[in-house]
């Protein structure tokens, strides 16, 4: 994300939160939140935008708000911001990011129990006092700190979407200097781990330019603090706190530096036994014999491990999850990869909370290189995030007719369909009729994160119109680990009726042990970004990775069938469960 862009979105939503704070107009709380989202997903950058006059034409984004985003321009400052954060504590704001913790318990918290600080909120809710007024309890209580713990372990470490974000913007960075040879992230992302450390960056290049390369790194933009500069490592600490260390090497060695930095650590360990157990020592530098030191490989990957007679483990599966013993049998089977991909099954649209119209959602699905699209917008239950209604499904309906005249001539095909919500009683929110006219159905649970939502799963998966199960775990990073589920009862369902199961990018459900559980079972997955932007449609790379994790194969997923794979798979269950 461009500077100014992050800074002004930040701007605008943490004036969102002090107003909610202080119990301000709704209307203008949603008005500043808008106008943040709108300004961090931006493709470009705002002051750009602004000065051309783009950003004045982008619904959402009214006069008031324009003045402000250009006093910022102009000054570095918003005035209005600069006076509201005098009124509350900027500790306690932070806390609002805590799942469980609203607006309305920290100014309860501040005006009942006197509550300055993220320190004073704590104690309040440890010595009881928060528990004893009305309306709290002590099981709120008990979520409340079961929220902050999430919380805080979430920033400790990254969200891979954060950190392939981070990583890929540096490694483009990287690209300007002709002297590279090779360049790859490593470690942890490069193993699409669900959260990361720090960040990872392996180079190649002949010695003598070593100099020049970790020169360039260290003087990167967004670079807080230098850790460290040196010939070989190099470490920096960006503007939002992540760290990222860069390594190079010589050509000679890249192979076996990005074996042993990728790792994990276990698989590394069991590879180098096996090594070892052969009459060969394995490290950073390449792969000797043990006896004369002769140095046999380590220019590529596929060097170190042909000479142990294996086949090269995709770098996702390297856990030590059983991929060596598979390896040594040449039994790796191929799996999914971003060449396969055809489409995307999950995504929203301003028609309900997104924030890209259709036809703009429609032209980056084929910028990259998709075959069709299915438009996923939120069903009325979902009122927060604008849902719609049936009237409302048949009017975004004729704008898609529209859209498909002049799409289809060019071979892209656009499937109407919707993030239906699944209710309490299992039951689905928009009538028959209106859901067996819908090319593509996505079903999601939305509420009641506590309960064991095994039923409503189960219930959802026996509807002939519901083809997918939207983020079926439940879990969203940072904010909640997912409601109670026997996982293994909705795999089971999802086989006996021909329903896939979402491997969600951006919440990163479901886990490698599911999607493993799905491909031993044959039950079909389905990878999707679930973007609400034209910018998150890209992070399918990260969808793709998280399903090679879960040993995921071509067969499994949805989205390599082609466009009449799809209806085929559609007409299938309608057929079988009518």
């Amino acid at each position: 994300m461009h500077k100014k862009n992050k800074e002004l979105a930040n701007i605008f939503e943490r004036m969102a939160d002090i107003l909610e704070f202080l119990g301000d107009n709704p209307y203008r709380i949603n008005t500043y939140r808008r106008v943040a989202n709108v300004i961090s997903e931006m493709g470009e950058d705002v002051e750009e935008a602004f000065y051309s006059g783009k950003l004045q034409k982008i619904s959402g984004i009214g006069a008031s708000s324009l003045l402000k985003i250009e006093e910022f321009l102009k000054t570095g400052k918003i005035k209005k911001f600069e006076d509201l954060r005098k009124k509350v504590p900027e500790d306690l704001l932070d806390l609002m990011e805590v799942p469980g913790i609203g607006p309305k318990t920290l100014r309860i918290a501040y005006d009942k129990l006197g509550v300055r600080s993220k320190e004073d909120f704590i104690k309040v809710l440890k010595d009881g006092r928060l528990a004893r007024l009305k309306g709290f309890g002590e099981k709120k209580v008990k979520n409340i700190l079961r929220g902050l713990e999430i919380w805080e372990k979430s920033k400790e470490r990254i969200f891979i979407i954060e950190a392939y974000s981070i990583a890929e913007d540096i490694v483009e960075y990287m690209k300007d200097l002709d002297v590279i040879r090779d360049i790859s992230i490593a470690g942890s992302l490069r193993r699409m781990k669900e959260t990361i450390g720090d960040i990872d960056i392996l180079v190649s290049a002949e010695k003598g330019n070593w100099y020049k390369i970790h020169d360039h790194f260290v003087k990167y933009p967004e670079v807080h603090d230098v850790l460290l500069k040196g010939e070989t490592k190099s470490s920096i600490i960006l503007n939002n706190g992540r760290q990222v260390d860069l390594r190079t090497v010589e050509p000679y060695q890249w192979g076996s530096a990005l074996q042993y930095f990728t790792g994990s650590k276990e698989h590394n360990v069991h590879l180098r036994d096996i090594a070892k157990n052969m009459g060969y020592k394995i490290s950073e530098y390449g792969i000797f014999k043990a006896d004369t030191e002769e140095r046999v490989g380590g220019a590529t990957e596929d060097e170190i491990y042909s000479t142990l007679g294996m086949q090269t483990p995709p770098p996702e599966i390297r856990e030590d999850w059983g991929e060596i013993e598979l390896a040594m049998e040449h039994k790796i089977p191929e799996l999914v990869s971003i060449e396969d991909i055809k489409g995307d099954f999950h995504m929203h649209t301003n028609w309900s909370d997104g924030l890209n119209t259709l036809e703009e959602m429609v032209e980056e699905c084929i910028r990259l290189g998709y075959q069709y699209m299915v438009v996923g917008d939120h069903s009325q239950s979902s009122r927060v995030a604008n849902g719609l209604d049936p009237e409302r499904y048949r009017e975004q309906w004729k704008v898609i007719d529209k859209l498909r005249e002049r799409y289809e001539k060019e071979g892209f095909y656009i499937l109407k369909g919707c993030e239906v919500d699944i209710l309490p009683d299992g039951s689905l929110d928009l009538p028959k009729d209106i859901l067996e006219e819908f090319d593509f159905v996505v079903a999601s649970i939305h509420s009641r994160f506590s309960e064991d939502n095994t039923y409503r799963i189960l219930k959802a998966m026996e509807n002939p119109y519901v083809n997918l199960i939207g983020h079926p775990t439940g879990k969203a990073y940072g904010q909640r680990e997912g409601y109670p589920l026997d996982m293994d009862r909705v795999i089971e369902m999802a086989k006996e009726t021909g329903t896939a199961l979402e491997i969600n990018t951006f919440r990163a459900d479901i886990s490698p042990e599911y999607i493993r559980k799905c491909v031993e079972k044959g039950v079909m997955m389905a990878v999707v970004t679930d973007a609400h932007a034209v910018t998150h449609l890209k992070y399918i790379k990260v969808g793709v990775g998280l399903a090679r994790r879960g040993f995921a194969v071509p067969q499994y997923i949805l989205n390599t069938y082609d466009i009449e794979g799809v209806r085929d798979f559609v007409k299938r269950k309608r057929y079988a469960l009518k």
